[in-house]
């Protein structure tokens, strides 16, 4: 089983507010990246709150699991932690991604599986043209991933052990993030 991990624990400090509700395109921002993973008929889906929790959890659909990061005033990394402590012990593997990151779609977490599944690699990374976008860390790291620290997340592991990352080529511009106001489409 492939578990998805959508990260929604930030302050929005640079957006000024809660961004995960911000509807875009008819819905809050944190549904895209949940959405996608399930059209993407990922195995289960854990979203991790901290900020605003109560309000952002009113809007998760049924069936995905809420993990609340107490500590998510510490970084990115705490909410990876708080998430694999939470992940079903049948999955091989959990596709990352971030809740202000709409563009992402069913087909980059399908190809972040695939690669997964030819390659057994400890990390899967999409590359798009103009950068690095989301990622799957397999269950062998789980534990390394989890005692990360800081806002850096699992870039650290690759840039520590870039022999265990297989990066899969996406032939488009990366999906833009939303860190303000104006970078809403």
């Amino acid at each position: 089983m492939i578990s998805g991990i959508v990260l929604a624990a930030g302050t929005g400090s640079r957006f000024g507010g809660t961004k995960q509700l911000v509807a875009v395109d008819g819905k809050p921002l944190v549904r895209h990246a949940l959405d996608a993973l399930e059209r993407a008929e990922i195995g289960e889906r854990i979203v991790v709150l901290g900020h605003d929790a109560d309000r952002v959890r009113a809007v998760i659909p049924d069936g995905v699991i809420v993990v609340e990061n107490a500590d998510y005033r510490d970084g990115q990394a705490t909410s990876l932690a708080a998430a694999f402590h939470a992940v079903d012990d049948a999955s091989e593997a959990a596709v990352i991604l971030l809740a202000d990151q709409p563009g992402v779609t069913a087909t980059d977490v399908g190809d972040l599986i695939r690669g997964f599944r030819a390659t057994r690699s400890q990390i899967v990374r999409l590359v798009f043209l103009d950068g690095p976008g989301p990622a799957l860390l397999s269950r062998e790291i789980y534990a390394e991933a989890g005692h990360l620290h800081g806002d850096a997340g699992a870039r650290v592991l690759m840039a520590s052990h870039p022999g265990w990352v297989h990066e899969v080529r996406v032939d488009r511009p990366a999906p833009p993030d939303i860190d303000t106001p104006e970078d809403l489409p």
